[in-house]
């Protein structure tokens, strides 16, 4: 570092991470001269908190430019002398013309335990694919995704029925811990850092809400994850019944009989409504709901009658 100086960083952020990270940095007493973040899509549901907000109650330049690879912003960042970047759950790729700006590195905080769950959406994934455990990762930055050597990273608990909010809320927190001990190594000069063995983990892309459909063939715990997974705010996981899109927004796995050859249908039964897999286990079925609102045993009734509906094929 520059004897005498305080450190200083670019830094990319949005959402819940960016926020956490960045106060970290102030924190520290490290200058930003610009921070670089997202517009909020009008399309979004905006549950989480505004980068910018923090930029600007801490009177740093903010800017949300639809193209990070500008030149004048390019040449705006290099002409501020950064001795780091940092990248805080920014949501595109940032090519070498941005990597060789600071002059220690750049560096990205990842959510999950690299090298598992590398690409977009790694909490959702973690969660579908059932992992009991994620946490968020330093590593330094280089032009493929997720790939370059881990500073620091710390690991959080996935619970049987914690959802993907849930879990990304012990993220956030794990983030802002792996930055906040991290932190001091970095400026001094004594971190250390350590090459992936990429074969340990794989690589994830980007989630649709048409992907949220629940597989007729699903096991009971395979829905159990995927409810889990895209339950609120996230668009969440659903099925049609008798011509009827109905989200699932909240179970629990109550039986398990692997192996029973059994048709994914909704039940209800004991006042209360049950969704049978195909592997013939049983999910009790929390909360639902359709276009028209919540479904209850009595909106089963008054929408189907009858005891249970099968998936429409």
């Amino acid at each position: 570092m520059k004897p005498d100086l305080p450190a200083r960083a670019i830094v990319f952020a949005y959402h819940d991470v960016g926020v956490r990270c960045l106060r970290v940095l102030l924190d520290a007493g490290v200058e930003v001269p610009l921070v670089i973040t997202h517009e909020d899509s009008p399309g979004e549901n905006i549950w989480f908190a505004s980068v910018a907000q923090v930029a600007a109650e801490n009177g740093l330049r903010c800017v949300a430019p639809s193209d990070a690879h500008l030149p004048e912003l390019l040449a705006e960042a290099a002409a501020s002398n950064p001795d780091f970047l940092f990248s805080f759950y920014y949501r595109h790729m940032l090519k070498a013309a941005w990597l060789n700006v600071p002059r220690c590195g750049a560096f990205n905080m990842h959510g999950s335990l690299l090298p598992q769950y590398r690409g977009r959406v790694p909490v959702n994934w973690a969660v579908i694919e059932g992992a009991r455990e994620t946490g968020a990762t330093l590593h330094r930055m280089n032009e493929k995704p997720d790939n370059g050597a881990i500073v620091d990273q710390c690991a959080v608990p996935i619970l049987k029925d914690d959802t993907a909010s849930e879990v990304f809320g012990k993220v956030v927190t794990a983030a802002e811990i792996v930055l906040a001990r991290s932190l001091p190594r970095m400026l001094d000069g004594t971190a250390t850092e350590r090459a992936q063995d990429l074969s340990q983990g794989g690589y994830y892309g980007g989630r649709k809400p048409e992907d949220g459909r629940i597989p007729p063939s699903a096991s009971a715990q395979q829905i159990h994850n995927l409810v889990r997974a895209l339950a609120a705010p996230y668009p969440g996981a659903f099925c049609r019944f008798g011509g009827c899109e109905i989200v699932i927004d909240r179970t629990r796995l109550v039986e398990q009989k692997p192996n029973t050859d059994a048709a994914l249908r909704l039940i209800n039964e004991n006042n209360a409504l049950w969704l049978q897999a195909a592997d013939g286990s049983m999910l009790h079925v929390l909360a639902a709901h359709d276009s028209d609102g919540p479904i209850d045993p009595a909106g089963f009734a008054r929408r189907f009658g009858g005891r249970s509906v099968s998936v429409d094929s």
